[in-house]
C-alpha cells in the first residue's frame, strides 16, 4: 500500500526542514512526498533542491493553502493521502502505525491518532485534545488533529477537496463532509506534532477563525454549533481587553459583556435566542 504526504508551503524557511525530515525518516515502502510551494521568496527553494528526486516539489504563485493541498492530493498517486503542513512535523514510525491500521481493514477509509502541539523548537506544550469518533461531537468541537489524520484518496471522487475559498478552517470543514458518510477510525498514538506560534496563522487571526467556523457550520450543518457562536463571544469580548477575572472569581463586568455579544451574535446566526441559551445569558448579565 502507497502513501502520498501533501505539504502546502510559502515562506516557511524557518521550519520546512524539520517538516521534510521527519517525512523521509519514516524509512516506509511506497512513500511519495510532495511539496506545493506558492512561490516563496525565502530560503524555502533552495532547501526543497537540496533534496533531489527524493521529494516532488513545485514553486508557484497559487489561490491559498487549500488550493496547494489540493494540487497535491490530485498530482498524488498513492491510495493514502496525509496533509502536513510546512511547520509541523510527523513523530517516528507514524506512517508505518496509520499503514497498518489502513490494511487491517479494507472498509477503514479516515484513520486519525493524537498530537501534540509543538513550540518553535519542538519542545511539547500540550497533548491536543482528541477522543474517539463521535459525529455529534465533532460539530461541537474539532477534536481532530490536521496532520494526524490520514484517508483514502478514492474519497475525493465522493466528497471532493478542500474548499478553496476557506483560509482558516478548510481541515475541520474536510472532516465535516467527510464524517456525513464515514466512521473515521481512531488510532490511540502520538502521530504528530502541531506547532504553535506567535505569528502562526490561526493564531494570529483569532475573529476571523471564528466568524469563518460560524460560516462554515452553516454551510454544512444548515445551522452553527451553539459553542461556536460563545466562542466566537469569547473572542470579541477578549478584544476589548476585559479581564476575564477579578479578585480570583469571573469578573462580572466581563460575564455582562458575554452576555451582550452572544445575545447579539445568536440574533445575527440564528435570527432568535434559543431557549437553551437564555438561562446562561442571563445568569451573565445579572453576575455581581
Amino acid at each position: 500500500m502507497n502513501i502520498t504526504i501533501v505539504t502546502p508551503s510559502f515562506n516557511q524557511g524557518k521550519y520546512i526542514r524539520r517538516t521534510i525530515e521527519s517525512v523521509l525518516s519514516q524509512n516506509i515502502k511506497g512513500l511519495e512526498y510532495i511539496v506545493m510551494d506558492g512561490g516563496s521568496t525565502d530560503e524555502t527553494v533552495s532547501i526543497l533542491k537540496e533534496y533531489g528526486s527524493r521529494i516532488i516539489w513545485k514553486s508557484e504563485r497559487d489561490k491559498g493553502q487549500a488550493n496547494a493541498v489540493n494540487k497535491g492530493i490530485k498530482a498524488a498517486r498513492g491510495e493514502i493521502i496525509g496533509w502536513l503542513n510546512s511547520d509541523d512535523i510527523y513523530y517516528p514510525g507514524a506512517l508505518q502505525k496509520v499503514l497498518a491500521v489502513f490494511e487491517e481493514g479494507l472498509q477503514r477509509n479516515v484513520v486519525y491518532g493524537d498530537a501534540y502541539h509543538i513550540d518553535e523548537k519542538d519542545k511539547i506544550i500540550e497533548e491536543y485534545y482528541t477522543r474517539d469518533f463521535n459525529y455529534e461531537h465533532l460539530k461541537e468541537i474539532c477534536y481532530i488533529c490536521q496532520p494526524a489524520l490520514f484517508f483514502r484518496k478514492t474519497l475525493t471522487q465522493k466528497y471532493g477537496y478542500l474548499d478553496e475559498a476557506l483560509q482558516y478552517c478548510m481541515d475541520y470543514d474536510y472532516w465535516l463532509r467527510l464524517g456525513k458518510g464515514e466512521t473515521f477510525y481512531h488510532l490511540r498514538e502520538i502521530l504528530a506534532g502541531s506547532r504553535l506560534y506567535e505569528d502562526n496563522k490561526t493564531l494570529g487571526a483569532r475573529r476571523n477563525v471564528h466568524e469563518e467556523m460560524l460560516s462554515m457550520q452553516e454551510k454544512n450543518l444548515g445551522k452553527a454549533e451553539e459553542k461556536w457562536i460563545y466562542n466566537l463571544a469569547h473572542v470579541i469580548v477578549d478584544e476589548m481587553q476585559i479581564p476575564r477575572t477579578a479578585q480570583g472569581r469571573t469578573n462580572p463586568q466581563f460575564a455582562q459583556m458575554l452576555a451582550k455579544v452572544s445575545a447579539k451574535q445568536f440574533l445575527k446566526h440564528y435570527k432568535y435566542i434559543p431557549r437553551s441559551a437564555w438561562k446562561n445569558l442571563i445568569s451573565w448579565y445579572f453576575m455581581k
